[in-house]
């Protein structure tokens, strides 16, 4: 179980200009509701099963998609004009379980094998652990039990820039893991390797891309976070957001957990007596308010994408590195995937890749040569959503569907 509910994170500013409306006294009410219920934070990383949904040769190419070259842009709808900029996101990301559970060399090269993938003009990672020393406050104790508790050092910011990432979602179930301090020290290391972060309560992250100003906002069912569960709250937060950027990302930790969670139906998802969102409802409520892209994470595998008034939803981007064998890498809650977007400052889709990701019995991502993720993701889109859901090809193309 959990300490009580920390006091919000020192987070809370607003990264970028300030914003352009006032905060209304209900929205500021909302807001501090969403630490009113405190949920156990565990996670069964193991997940049931390990026989796959999908084989390589069914459905994907026989080779890794190919990423554009610089400057090029995904092929998409064909009716966007205007100059768009790329926003690059991964699934869940943890590079380590300190103290004895780290990979070799300081962490060095983790990312080696997938830094081709990680372009874009904006790219973003669910960073599903704490960066911070112990802090004495783990939530599972010192003898830990049927209890996941993760942590890397510090230092280890330093291995996310140099992969590509800039901007780290803090919006899930492992963020709080060593309390208010280790949430703060891994703000502050972040920070040190000039990173961005988002997900605290109120948190909304703004950035300047090639001119564009685009704010990000993370959420899960967790006190420390915005809330997946009130729809209202979140979609206050979406219209906040959206009056200080002309692009809003959602990042969201949401839906149960294991290698049978593959499929997206509508309704509220549990998992060991947790909410864990309505899925559908939620992503649809944050665009209907005014989000441009909704990138899930959190079922510890992938799911399907569909586009909603426009919008791409991707359900979930899966694993996409578990250092120290800290999540389960069989079968495939090994398979994740590197998701490329390309948006005009208005909103409009232009096009997206799908990059096949796998980690190795270590938990270290590599490009996957088989494609087994882009199959699984072409299959459940298909099957959850025939008439919304994103077209992607072979080579891992998107494209929204007729009237999307």
């Amino acid at each position: 179980m959990y300490a009580p509910a920390p006091s919000v994170p020192r987070s809370r500013r607003t990264a970028g200009p300030a914003p352009r409306r006032a905060v209304r006294g209900p929205r500021l009410a909302a807001l501090a509701a969403l630490a009113a219920v405190l949920f156990a934070a565990g996670c069964g990383d193991s997940g049931g099963g390990d026989g796959p949904l999908w084989q390589s040769g069914q459905g994907g190419g026989a080779t890794s998609s190919a990423e554009p070259p610089t400057g090029e842009q995904p092929s998409g709808s064909g009716d966007a004009t205007g100059p768009s900029i790329s926003l690059t996101a991964t699934g869940d990301v943890i590079m380590g379980n300190a103290p004895d559970r780290l990979p070799p060399n300081g962490g060095k090269g983790f990312f080696d094998d997938v830094k081709s993938a990680l372009k874009g003009d904006l790219v973003m990672g669910n960073l599903e652990e704490p960066l911070t020393d112990d802090t004495g406050a783990g939530k599972c104790g010192p003898a830990p039990k049927n209890c996941y508790q993760f942590r890397a050092p510090p230092a280890y910011a330093a291995h996310l820039r140099s992969a590509g990432f800039q901007l780290l979602n803090q919006a899930n179930n492992h963020g709080n893991d060593y309390g208010q301090q280790g949430y703060e020290n891994t703000q502050s290391a972040l920070e040190a390797h000039g990173l961005k972060h988002t997900g605290a309560p109120g948190e909304i992250t703004v950035l300047d891309v090639k001119g564009v100003k685009v704010a990000v906002v993370g959420f899960s069912s967790y006190p420390w976070s915005n809330s997946l569960i009130d729809t209202d709250a979140a979609k206050q937060v979406i219209e906040m957001a959206k009056g200080q950027a002309q692009l809003v990302v959602v990042q969201v930790h949401m839906g149960a957990e294991g290698a049978d969670r593959t499929r997206v139906k509508p309704g509220t998802e549990m998992y060991v007596g947790e909410n864990r969102g309505d899925p559908m409802r939620f992503s649809r409520a944050v665009i209907d308010a005014g989000a441009d892209l909704v990138i899930g994470h959190g079922p510890h595998v992938l799911r399907g994408m569909e586009f909603y008034q426009g919008r791409l939803i991707a359900y979930s981007l899966g694993n996409f590195a578990g250092g120290g064998k800290s999540l389960n890498s069989a079968g495939r809650l090994g398979w994740g995937g590197v998701l490329k977007v390309s948006l005009t400052a208005e909103g409009r889709f232009v096009g997206g890749t799908f990059t096949s990701t796998v980690m190795n019995g270590v938990g270290r991502p590599s490009v996957d040569q088989q494609d087994r993720g882009l199959g699984l993701v072409r299959e459940v889109t298909g099957a959850d959503f025939p008439k919304t859901g994103a077209k992607i090809d072979a080579a891992g193309k998107i494209s929204a569907p007729a009237g999307g």
